[in-house]
């Protein structure tokens, strides 16, 4: 693994992070009903690789509870400037615990050909399935 410090932010700029990641590892999506109306093309950061650098103040956060769930796993948060998707902070046993999904295009000095060549994981949260892909792909 050759971890990258990337940096991003939102369409205005008010929110600013950077996350070590390696892009080689892989992208994920996601056929959750969130993901899915978002097109979500995520890359996932473990709490320790994730620094917000500003705009805590500059985010509204949303929060919903998954069927079955005893209570929500991610929190979803978005620009109250510009509305841009942030990254989202989830915790959940099968993702490794506490981690930051990332949008892939919020990262401002990605090289297009790394992303190009990175795989993509496919994941079926709509079925609370984080660990194996959803039957059909096609869509996300």
């Amino acid at each position: 693994m050759v971890l990258k410090t990337h940096s991003g932010s939102c369409h205005c700029g008010a929110v600013r992070f950077e996350a070590d990641v390696d892009i080689a590892e892989g992208t994920v999506k996601c056929n959750c009903s969130s993901c899915t109306k978002a097109r979500s093309w995520l890359v996932i950061a473990p709490a320790n690789r994730f620094r917000l650098v500003a705009g805590i103040e500059s985010q509204a956060e949303y929060q919903w509870t998954p069927p079955g769930r005893a209570g929500p796993t991610i929190q979803f948060h978005f620009c109250k400037i510009c509305g841009i998707r942030t990254p989202g902070r989830g915790d959940l046993e099968v993702m490794g615990g506490v981690f930051y999904a990332v949008q892939v295009p919020l990262l401002d000095d990605i090289d297009p050909d790394e992303l190009a060549a990175a795989p993509i994981r496919y994941l079926d949260g709509r079925h609370d399935h984080f660990d194996r892909p959803p039957s059909d792909v096609r869509f996300l």
